[in-house]
């Protein structure tokens, strides 16, 4: 399996984390639910997750290793 470079990893996550924020703030604003919905499966594709959470977690321990 490839393994996603860490810079871009780590941009995503940020992102994502970004997005989580924003929704919290406003959730129903359908933009921003769109936007992290993207932003998630961005990071789905990356870590080969089926699900944001499992996503996060495994993007968390990777970057963890150095």
């Amino acid at each position: 399996m490839l393994l996603p470079d860490k810079s871009v990893l780590a941009a995503q996550l940020r992102r994502y984390r970004v997005w989580e924020d924003l929704v919290h703030a406003a959730p129903h604003d359908p933009a921003r639910r769109r936007r992290l919905e993207d932003v998630a499966y961005t990071l789905c594709v990356l870590t080969g997750r089926r699900t944001a959470r499992e996503a996060v977690i495994a993007a968390e321990s990777y970057l963890a290793r150095s």
